[in-house]
Order: C-alpha cells, then structure tokens, then sequence
C-alpha cells in the first residue's frame, strides 16, 4: 500500500500535470459519479492535497474528489490522450489539453463537498499528519503520551490512522529502528528519551522518505552502498524487508516477526528489549 510520502509524491505529480487549468474531459468508472462529469468539465483544479494517505482534488466550485489509493491504487501522468500499458482497470481520467492524471485500481474514490471535507468518515478522525510542515516534534510527543494510545502496542499505534496520518508498514519498521525501540514496546513502557526519539524519527524518516523518493536508510550510508555497487533495494532501508541481511549500524543480523497481521523488521541488538 502507498504510504503517505508516496501519496504526497503524486499530489504533487498531479498538480504540477493539471492543476491551474481547464479540464477538457474528465470520466468516473463508477455509475453513481458520472452525473458529475459535467458539472467538473471546463472547471480549474486549485489545488490537490495530500492527506495521509487519501488525496483531494479541489475545485472552485466547492467540490471535491476524495481517493485512496487502498493497496494497488497507482496514478499515472500521461500526455494528453495517451495511456500506459497496464493490465489495471482506470477508475479516474481526468484530461486537460495538454496532459492526463490517470488513477487506475483504486475502489474508493467520492465526490464530496467543502463542509462535507470535514465530516468524512476517514478524513475526519486522521492525526496529525507527520508530512505537513506545521506538525511538530512537541506535537507527535504528546500524541505518543496521550492516554488514548500511550498503553497501545507501537505495531499497532503506528499504523493507526487516528493516531499520526502518513505512517504505513515500512514506515513503522524505520521508525522504529531510528528510535532504537523493540517493537513489542508500548508508549508507555518507554523512557522520555525514547519517546522523544520515537517523535523525532516519525517526522524525520517521513519525510526524508518524500524527499528522496523512498529511501529511509542514513544517506551516507547510501552513497557508500552506491559506490560500493549495492543496487536500490540493498540500500533503500535500514531494517524493513533485510531479514537475514547485517545490520548497517551493528552488524547483527535483521530479524523478521508479524505483527497485526503484517511484516515488521528490526535488529535484536540496537533495539534491545
């Protein structure tokens, strides 16, 4: 599934593609949304926002179309009139006259209104979301020690939507390794320290993973692994999807668990219990 680094990634590819300009055509795959194909033609997007991990499409109009991407939602920027090769079924086009945002995959996709925006049964109970620039450090901390979540399990607590918005599974895994935190720890089993590192990591590792285009590994590091002839997936990470491969710190080897029904990485010796 898209992480919120990876939604951000193509909010931004979406805008820069379609934005500020008139739609010449624009086609929903689901029959309870065409009665707006009409009422969206020759409007302007003024502007596309990434929230978590769904995005908004913003209309002068006071009307907006919400997606999330679930696990195989993937947009496509295309010249105008042109399509990729892909055995995935489009769900969204919408056209301008010199280029085309393409959502193909996704089931979740709405049209919905400003005032409905802020009663929206996902984008309404979203955290604070670690890749807008007004969340803090301070505010993520308070969050880790809210009664709410701080006697929660951490594989949990950091997936949950509600708690921080942006977070996803190899998210988790980075994050918590750049803590030095075991994941069976709970926010309440850990130090100030911790907690504070737990913050910082969460804003930090999100956000180096959007600027870089995925990678949460130290980047002095990467550029020794890249001068050394290690290949993206060798050096993209510290821990996430490396069972059985050397920790970069220690050198101990990376274990693998299930936690919440999905995989978590971590290294027995940094992130001691």
């Amino acid at each position: 599934m898209p992480e919120g680094p990876e939604i951000k990634q193509a909010a931004a590819a979406v805008a820069r593609a379609i934005a500020h300009t008139p739609i010449v055509n624009i086609s929903f795959a689901f029959e309870r949304l065409k009665p707006y194909e009409p009422i969206l033609v020759n409007e302007q997007i003024w502007a596309v926002q990434a929230k978590g991990k769904a995005m908004l499409i913003r209309f002068p109009n006071q009307l907006n179309i919400y997606s999330h991407n679930q696990l195989y939602g993937k947009w496509y920027i295309q010249n105008a009139g042109a399509y990729p090769t892909t055995n995935r079924q489009l769900r969204l086009a919408i056209h301008t006259a010199k280029q085309s945002a393409l959502l193909y995959s996704a089931s979740d996709i709405d049209v919905i209104t400003d005032e409905q925006v802020a009663v929206h049964p996902f984008l309404s109970r979203l955290g604070p979301d670690v890749l807008d620039d007004a969340t803090t450090v301070e505010q993520v901390q308070e969050r880790f020690l809210d009664r709410r979540f701080y006697r929660r399990g951490l594989t949990s607590l950091l997936l949950d939507q509600g708690f921080l918005c942006g977070l996803g599974n190899y998210l988790r895994s980075e994050v918590l390794f750049v803590a030095r935190v075991h994941p069976s720890r709970r926010p309440v089993e850990c130090t100030p320290e911790q907690i504070m590192s737990l913050a910082e990591g969460a804003i930090a590792v999100s956000r180096q993973s959007y600027r870089t285009k995925g990678i949460t590994n130290n980047l002095d590091i990467v550029a020794q692994l890249k001068q050394q002839g290690y290949t993206r997936q060798q050096y993209r990470f510290w821990v996430f999807n490396r069972d059985g491969k050397p920790c970069h710190i220690c050198g101990t080897l990376i274990l693998k668990d299930i936690a919440g029904g999905r995989r978590i990485y971590y290294c027995p010796h940094c992130q001691r219990q």
